[in-house]
């Protein structure tokens, strides 16, 4: 199963969509599956379900960073990951118009009224694996194109 293949099926067994993501990736990039769940389990939903930016988008950040992020306080390594970020924000705001999870889903789940309504037009179901695949898309396209054939 590819990477993509495995983030769709992780979102549609009950992960979050960033969890979904991050751990499509975290073997390749020296991460557990298990840390990896951890640490995207509060990005879902827009970041702890506020419908800010897409979990599926923090779970591809997530993946930049692990794939080319500095562990020091390199000022030109800093620059060269935050121009991948925005980047892979501008490509994924071309497909979708948007990267915040109240505007790709058309409702705000961070409140109770839009939550109920996300969940009776079964959202989450019928749109988000469609931003979950595109923003594994995205990364594999980035991935590639930055390190050859990655992983």
């Amino acid at each position: 199963m590819s990477r993509i293949e495995t983030a769709v099926s992780r979102f549609a067994e009950g992960y979050n969509c960033s969890q979904a993501v991050l751990s499509a990736y975290a073997g390749q990039l020296g991460l557990d599956e298990e840390t990896a769940m951890k640490i995207a389990a509060g990005f879902g939903g827009g970041m702890g379900r506020m419908a800010d930016t897409c979990g599926a988008v923090t779970g591809a950040f997530m993946v930049l960073g692990l794939q080319c992020g500095q562990a020091s306080p390199d000022r030109q390594a800093k620059e060269a990951i935050y121009r991948r970020i925005r980047e892979y924000a501008d490509r994924f705001r071309t497909r979708h118009g948007s990267l915040l999870c109240r505007e790709l889903l058309e409702c705000d789940i961070s409140v109770p009224e839009g939550l109920q309504r996300a969940r009776e037009l079964e959202l989450f179901s019928k749109t988000c694996p469609r931003f979950v695949r595109d923003a594994c898309e995205i990364l594999e396209e980035m991935l590639q194109k930055s390190s050859g054939q990655f992983g």
